[in-house]
């Protein structure tokens, strides 16, 4: 990703970057206290304000800056400034509201994507080509009909993904990890950086990303999270209730999976047959304390976890974040996958781990509360 779309994570609707640490309390402040020239997009915790960014992106297939001046890539100021495609954008937003209003009781129904799908411009004419050919069923959006299909039961499914990962007794028997290795993502300009985490059973995990212009953190303590970033817009923020909290809390427990069936609730199957690449899936779901909705993607023939689908509820639609799973490896008698990549509305980021310790000692300090992040110039990208 080029510097002008790694910024545009950063850009908002019609907003320049104040950056300042979290109010006290665990609450995230309002979009409105963080950002200038909020006009539509008022009353929302910040995350959930960068994640309709990343809607909008999606939605239109481009990055933020197709809203803002060209300027705002090298000087933040112009990021607040009116220009024609920003009030169109606003006006759209205020369109889809009404239309959602009136017809579905403010249910966000009809989205940005609906007319847009992916383009600048909606298509009014029919795609013969969409019509007569057969496209390739995308398993995110398989989901179980009336009539769920007759199949192995959720504890079945879980209980094979627990053996193929090395059975309850040796998967309980890991109270600890420690793993590093190498990241990128839009925050590091697509170069490797080095990545630590740290993981205590059932549900504590720390991650640290050594960027060029600083080390970001995210911690989960098994209740409450933070993330502070020198990319964020405010230098500390608590982990919103809700697909946040959710997502922190089975990511760590995914690195302890014998505790897997503790980590949601109303666990479900029935899934029609779907494939990711050349393998066969099998689909369970289930719902995270805060109400998110969650898929596990089972290798049909191992048993194993090939992607996590989990969903952030924006002001304007619902996001996909997408973990995918590969190049497992057995460590000790278990079976771990040592490359992760997660796939969102804003970007696209990889962990390889290179090298993994179990049962390492680690201080209860290193789930605390992490300090604000620190600034620093933005370095220049060697090519």
């Amino acid at each position: 990703m080029n510097r002008g779309v790694q910024v545009g994570v950063l850009l908002v609707f019609g907003a320049e970057v104040l950056l300042s640490q979290a109010p006290s309390g665990e609450k995230q402040p309002l979009s409105e206290t963080v950002f200038k020239n909020i006009q539509v997009l008022k009353g929302i915790p910040v995350t959930e304000f960068m994640n309709t960014m990343g809607f909008f992106s999606a939605a239109l297939g481009l990055n933020c800056v197709y809203c803002h001046s060209a300027e705002s890539l090298s000087e933040w100021d112009k990021f607040a400034e009116d220009i024609p495609r920003k009030r169109v954008a606003r006006s759209m937003l205020q369109m889809v509201n009404a239309l959602n209003k009136s017809n579905f009781g403010g249910r966000p129904v009809i989205t940005c994507n609906t007319c847009h799908n992916g383009n600048p411009r909606p298509k009014g004419m029919p795609s013969l080509a969409t019509q007569y050919s057969t496209p390739d069923e995308d398993p995110n959006e398989v989901e179980i009909p009336a009539q769920p299909v007759k199949g192995p039961s959720a504890e079945e499914l879980l209980d094979k993904f627990i053996s193929a990962s090395g059975g309850a007794s040796r998967l309980s028997a890991i109270a600890s990890r420690i793993a590093k290795g190498k990241y990128e993502g839009y925050e590091t300009y697509h170069q490797a950086v080095p990545f630590e985490w740290f993981a205590k059973s059932p549900m504590q995990m720390t991650t640290l990303v050594h960027t060029q212009n600083g080390t970001s953190t995210t911690v989960f303590d098994g209740r409450a999270g933070w993330l502070a970033s020198p990319q964020n817009p405010v230098m500390l923020l608590p982990l919103s209730q809700g697909a946040e909290l959710d997502g922190a809390r089975l990511d760590a427990a995914l690195l302890f999976p014998a505790g897997i069936k503790q980590a949601l609730n109303q666990w479900r199957s029935g899934f029609p047959p779907t494939s990711i690449g050349k393998a066969d899936v099998q689909i369970v779901q289930g719902m995270g304390p805060g109400g998110t909705k969650v898929k596990l993607y089972l290798d049909q023939d191992s048993g194993l976890l090939l992607r996590q689908l989990r969903y952030s509820v924006t002001a304007v639609g619902t996001n996909p974040i997408q973990v995918d799973y590969e190049d497992y490896r057995d460590s000790g008698g278990l079976k771990l996958p040592y490359r992760l990549i997660v796939t969102w509305t804003n970007g696209r980021s990889t962990f390889q781990i290179e090298e993994l310790q179990p049962n390492a000692n680690i201080a209860s300090t290193v789930f605390a509360k992490p300090a604000p992040a620190v600034v620093t110039p933005l370095k220049p990208v060697t090519r």
